[in-house]
């Protein structure tokens, strides 16, 4: 009343009906006009009943009337928190994953579920839980992208009806327990034995072959014997050059060899 007072003094005793009007527009006008981002949208109700989502920009409502739901349209980021799972051949394991969704259809997420964020959220724990218990250890620790793919389908499919799409969904570690790593650890060095003595047969293999070769080379040219015996004489001289050697014929030691 002192402020329709006051005006009305200011502006003249004729007009305090235009004085009511603009307190009346400046009380009516924060709830009849509403400015949303290029990000936002709102879902308008005009007695209950869904008008449709508007924005981004000035939006005019009817004060009493209307009501309106703010939605963002940015990708959200959801943490799952740790789950305890069992992989399919029965190893316990711990994993947590994040979850990237945004929303496409802003009446739908207001209308059809009545907390989007949350349904969300719950449906990403109960879906990581499942797939990851029919997938073997080593599934889990290796195909992580094939097993991405598989959990963002899935989640993708059941939040559709409500105007939700997941883009991305990323396992982000894979705890096991300290026996499952001790025992991991020892298969992973049984298994570098296991090559090291493969490899190791392979070259005697072939070492065997050739050895093979060779000596099927001196049985049909006997001269390639004296001429290995020369050079072997050569290489230990170049190593020990206080030996003294004495070279004999090896026709000496045919007699010998025959009998």
């Amino acid at each position: 009343m002192e402020i329709i007072t006051a005006l009305t003094k200011f502006m003249g005793a004729s007009t305090p009906f235009v004085v009511v009007g603009i307190l009346a527009l400046l009380f009516i006008a924060p709830q009849a006009v509403r400015i949303l981002r290029e990000y936002e949208r709102g879902v308008i109700f005009r007695f209950g009943n869904l008008v449709g989502a508007k924005g981004p920009g000035l939006i005019l409502l009817i004060p009493g009337v209307d009501r309106m739901e703010r939605i963002s349209l940015r990708v959200v980021t959801i943490d799952v928190s740790k789950q305890e799972i069992m992989t399919k051949d029965n190893v316990p394991a711990t994993v947590d994953a994040v979850v990237y969704f945004r929303v496409i259809n802003p009446a739908d997420a207001i209308v059809k579920v009545e907390n989007y964020w949350k349904a969300t959220s719950l449906i990403a724990q109960t879906t990581l839980r499942s797939v990851l218990g029919q997938a073997s250890l080593d599934d889990l620790l290796s195909q992580r992208d094939t097993i991405n793919q598989k959990l963002q389908e899935i989640i993708d499919r059941q939040t559709e009806p409500w105007g939700i799409k997941v883009t991305t969904v990323e396992i982000k570690d894979v705890a096991l327990p300290d026996s499952m790593k001790r025992a991991m650890a020892k298969q992973a060095e049984a298994e570098r034995e296991r090559r090291a003595k493969v490899v190791n047969a392979e070259g005697e293999f072939q070492a065997a072959e050739k050895m093979v070769q060779a000596a099927a080379m001196i049985a049909k040219e006997p001269i390639a014997l004296q001429l290995r015996y020369l050079q072997t004489m050569r290489e230990m001289a170049s190593e020990h050059n206080t030996t003294t050697f004495l070279p004999l014929p090896i026709d000496l030691f045919s007699a010998f060899l025959k009998k």
